[in-house]
């Protein structure tokens, strides 16, 4: 590091483990690259994703990649541009509030920084109105929602069931799927039901084991196609009509015995969200969306970046509606 280099707060970590290995450390301000865009960081979302990274799952991916420790967590934040590269292709300029997300093991970094280097096609505007906090929610979770549903094709009037529909990305996804004309089945714990009946889903039926028969009830043909957001794997599976189709959030797993799949012509498509990373078209969508009062920003607590720690452990504990944010003001 040079001696006098701009220093800037960020969350890290230097071995792998539970909350407890999350520190508030110092690191050089990153550079603007000629094409690039810095962001100063406001907020930045915590994800189930994040806890991936801190536990160890992506040292292979880290230890190949161009980062050193300390390793940043973080997939998406909201602040405003503190500097254009001179080569930015962009309508943005200093000062506009923006949003964005990030892949935590690429060169950027996470985004649990109080500055991010970022390509143009990565970061737009922030919905207008909106805090900082409540569109740090949107990036991540909302273009996991997107690409879901881009992957599945489905036309208006066609049936798909959401599990974990109180959560974000469950959320954005029953909201985006009514914006799309389809018709939607979710689940929810007896607490949520208003909530997840806000979101606009049609139908709600009681989540937990057992999920793919109650949806049946409701759809005695069987949907067309599944969102499953809480990872229920097989148990969503007599949901669906044959031939229809299941997007899993995070892997599918087959947990032993016959496959419910077979002879039915079902297709399991896995989501993985990097894939829709330089989407800035499909980003700015979910903005408009938003602006225009079709997605709902749901921020469920706030911590400063000094507890995230606290706030790993609030998310594996789980019950929290909205994302949890961490600040850095």
């Amino acid at each position: 590091m040079k001696p006098h280099a701009r220093l800037m707060k960020a969350v890290g970590l230097t071995e792998y483990g539970g909350p407890e290995v999350l520190k508030l450390v110092e690191v050089p301000v990153p550079a603007t690259g000629a094409r690039q865009i810095r962001i100063r960081v406001h907020a930045a979302t915590v994800n189930p994703g994040d806890t991936l990274l801190r536990s160890g799952d992506l040292d292979e991916q880290l230890r190949s990649g161009p980062l050193r420790p300390p390793f940043i967590p973080g997939m998406e934040a909201a602040g405003v541009v503190d500097e254009i590269g001179p080569e930015a292709r962009t309508d943005l300029h200093v000062g506009d509030r923006v949003m964005t997300i990030v892949m935590p093991i690429d060169a950027t970094g996470g985004a649990y920084a109080e500055y991010l280097v970022v390509a143009p096609d990565q970061v737009t505007l922030a919905p207008a109105g909106s805090a900082h906090a409540a569109a740090a929610t949107l990036p991540m979770n909302g273009l996991t929602a997107r690409l879901a549903l881009d992957m599945l094709n489905l036309h208006p009037g066609q049936t798909l069931a959401v599990t974990g529909a109180a959560g974000a990305v469950g959320g954005y996804t029953i909201q985006l799927a009514k914006a799309d004309g389809l018709r939607v089945i979710a689940d929810a714990a007896p607490a949520d039901e208003t909530l997840v009946a806000d979101l606009g889903a049609d139908q709600i039926v009681t989540r937990g084991p057992g999920v793919g028969e109650r949806i049946r009830q409701w759809w005695p043909g069987g949907v067309d196609a599944v969102v499953d957001g809480s990872l229920q794997g097989v148990d969503v599976v007599p949901a669906l009509r044959d031939g229809g189709q299941l997007a899993t959030v995070r892997g599918w797993e087959l947990r032993g015995g016959p496959d419910p799949r077979a002879d039915r012509d079902i297709t399991v498509r896995e989501v993985f969200v990097p894939e829709y990373t330089h989407a800035h078209a499909k980003l700015d969508e979910l903005r408009m969306l938003a602006e225009k009062g079709l997605l709902t920003l749901r921020v469920g607590r706030t911590y400063p970046a000094a507890e995230a720690a606290e706030a790993h452990r609030a998310i594996q504990s789980g019950g929290i509606r909205g994302r949890i944010v961490l600040t850095f003001d």
